[in-house]
């Protein structure tokens, strides 16, 4: 399970797919603490601590759908490399694009990792179980 004090930031604006990440979150028994946008600016927000948000202290990771609206994905991803503050953030895409496009221009922005969120044969517990995994043997950003 992931460390306890790492917090997560669940952007996407499909509330089926948060759904879908909560529950599994719940069946593998991953208690972190879990904040949700519905699109990059909300997100950025809540990363910087503006509006109202209290800033997410670290460390952190992104969970991150490209196809928002306001903000999407890609220029998320934009905004978060030129703030000197943000940059060195934690992204993984979980996205229904499988646009090469999409994949590389995500790449480009020092994604880890680009996961597709509907894959025959895969649940939204088999992505988050493999990112379990990769998240529990890795050190954080400070």
């Amino acid at each position: 399970m992931i460390d306890k004090d790492i917090t997560i930031l669940l952007v996407d604006d499909d509330d089926v797919d948060m759904k879908g990440v909560r529950r599994s979150f719940r069946d593998l028994k991953i208690t972190n603490r879990v904040v949700e946008a519905r699109d990059g600016i909300e997100a950025l927000t809540h990363l910087r601590g503006e509006e109202g948000n209290p800033r997410i202290a670290p460390p952190y990771l992104v969970l991150l759908d490209l196809n928002m609206p306001r903000m999407g994905g890609i220029e998320f991803l934009a905004e978060l490399r030129s703030d000197p503050s943000l940059r060195r953030t934690l992204v993984f895409v979980l996205t229904t694009s499988s646009a090469e496009d999409d994949r590389k221009k995500a790449y480009e922005k020092n994604v880890a990792g680009y996961i597709l969120k509907h894959r025959p044969g895969h649940t939204f517990t088999d992505t988050m179980t493999m990112l379990d995994r990769y998240w529990s043997g890795i050190e954080f950003p400070a």
